[in-house]
Formats: C-alpha cells, sequence, structure tokens
C-alpha cells in the first residue's frame, strides 16, 4: 500500500476526527472523486447506518457518471437514496444566468432536506474541497444558505490531496477526471433543455466509445465544439470525418474540433471578460 505524505497524513486523521465528532452523514452525491471521498470516509469514520449517499438522476447527470456512482456503492456498501431533482422546470435555472449552479444545488439540497428529516442530527455533506473557495462555485453559497457541511474545506483538503487519498483507499476512481454536470456545457443566458443536454451526452459518448478519456462537447445552439485534451488531438484530427459525422448525425448543423483543446471552465471566461 502506498504512503501518504505527512501532511495528507495529517489531514487524514482531522478527516477522521470532524467524522467522529459528529452524529451521521447524509452526502450530496455525483459520482465525481470529491463527494466519493466525503462519502467512503462517512461510511469508514461513522458506520454503515450513519452515511447515507443521496444522488439526483436528474437530466444533467450523465447516465454513465449515475451507473458508476450505483456501482461505487454495491462494492463499498453503502446506502445510497436516489432522487431526481426538476431543476429543469425552473425557469431561474432554464434561463442559464452565471449562477445556474446555484439554483441546480438549491433544488438538490432542499430534497435531500427532506430525506435528511429521517435522520435526526445527521449532517449534510457536500464534495467542495479547499481549492473550490478560489474558484466562481455558486454552489457553494446555495451550501451556505442550507447549511450543508464541507469537510474537505473545513479540513483544508486541497484536491490533489484528496486524489492522494483517494488512492491510498484504493477508490476505483481516484484518477478520474473531472465530469461537471451537462449543462456546463451550454453557453451562459443559451436556455438549458433536456434535448440540448441529451445531445451532449450522447456526442460525449461518441468520443469515449472512441477511446478518448476526457471530453468535452460544447453546445453553441446548431453549432457543437469538440475539445479533447492536447496530447489527444492527433488521434481526433485522425479520424475527424467519422466524429463529425456521427455529432452531426445527433442534430446539430455543423461540429468543429476545438484547436486550442480540453480548459476546464472554458464557458466562465465570458464572466473574466465582464
Amino acid at each position: 500500500m502506498m504512503i501518504l505524505k505527512n501532511t495528507t497524513q495529517q489531514k487524514q486523521e482531522a478527516l477522521e476526527q470532524w467524522y467522529k465528532n459528529r452524529e451521521g452523514s447524509i452526502v450530496a452525491f455525483s459520482g465525481g472523486i470529491d463527494s466519493t471521498l466525503v462519502l467512503y470516509l462517512a461510511r469508514k469514520f461513522q458506520g454503515r447506518d450513519k452515511a447515507i449517499g443521496v444522488i439526483s438522476n436528474s437530466e444533467s447527470l450523465k447516465k454513465r457518471d449515475f451507473d458508476l456512482a450505483k456501482d461505487f456503492c454495491r462494492q463499498f456498501d453503502i446506502q445510497l437514496e436516489v432522487i431526481k431533482t426538476k431543476e429543469i422546470e425552473d425557469e431561474r435555472y432554464v434561463q442559464n444566468p452565471a449562477n445556474r449552479c446555484f439554483f441546480c444545488k438549491e433544488h438538490l439540497f432542499v430534497d435531500i432536506g427532506a430525506i435528511a428529516a429521517k435522520y435526526p442530527g445527521f449532517a449534510v455533506l457536500s464534495g467542495a474541497n479547499f481549492d473550490d473557495l478560489g474558484d466562481f462555485r455558486p454552489g457553494m453559497d446555495a451550501a451556505r444558505k442550507y447549511e450543508v457541511l464541507s469537510p474537505m474545506v473545513e479540513c483544508k483538503v486541497s484536491k490533489n490531496e484528496l486524489r492522494e487519498m483517494a488512492r491510498y483507499f484504493e477508490l476505483p476512481n481516484w484518477d478520474k477526471p473531472a465530469s461537471p454536470c451537462l449543462s456546463s456545457r451550454i453557453p451562459y443566458m443559451h436556455e438549458v433543455t433536456a434535448e440540448k443536454l441529451r445531445q451532449v451526452e450522447a456526442a460525449e459518448e461518441i468520443l469515449f466509445n472512441a477511446g478518448f478519456s476526457d471530453v468535452r462537447v460544447r453546445h453553441y445552439g446548431t453549432l457543437a465544439k469538440v475539445e479533447v485534451h492536447k496530447e489527444e488531438m492527433e488521434k481526433l484530427f485522425s479520424i475527424q470525418n467519422e466524429i463529425i459525422t456521427a455529432i452531426e448525425a445527433l442534430g446539430f448543423e455543423k461540429c468543429e474540433i476545438d484547436p486550442e483543446g480540453l480548459v476546464s471552465g472554458k464557458m466562465n471566461r465570458v464572466l473574466a471578460d465582464k
């Protein structure tokens, strides 16, 4: 087994104490590595009956990620409650303002609150990590509003330290690329619809099936723009005609490859410009 760095070991011990000081946890679980570790540690330090995962199988979550989340909970004997939030029916969310994530998380935390009523004394937890404090994260405003706790933030665990811990505990997705919600592929102030989300998911599935591990397909109305990592660009260009034809068949008038490659948070550049 790998050995944790001293600073990471100290933070892991702080997390253990953090959990043991609380009655139990209800974790807002997405299948991403951040909330995966938060849920795993709740199960490890508080016990099976004190650790509940809650995932929303809404239109903005990839089926691939939903299935991985269910598999993870089965593998580690974790209780999982599946809900379906209705953010796609909320006009504030559909209009896709810069703080769209706030409305999404608001629906999630309100619905989780109904589950929390069955578990008196349990804290609702999010997967936010310490690095998120330096980024534009409207969802964290919703977490504060609904008194959702973030153990990784409170124990000052960075993304790299979080992945290190996940690898130490041999979690299957410790190196899984970030997989933000499908709505993040749509530019701000462009309406979010279930059809657009399905198109994005189907387009990205085409790329996954072609062997690309981390992708984004940005939805600009009639135009789809494909992003893969720089080191995979040569491979993408070698099969670009096949990929473009398949994606255009999903209902796009045009599909292009973004020569800049994959840049996480690219849609937030417009906010910096303003």
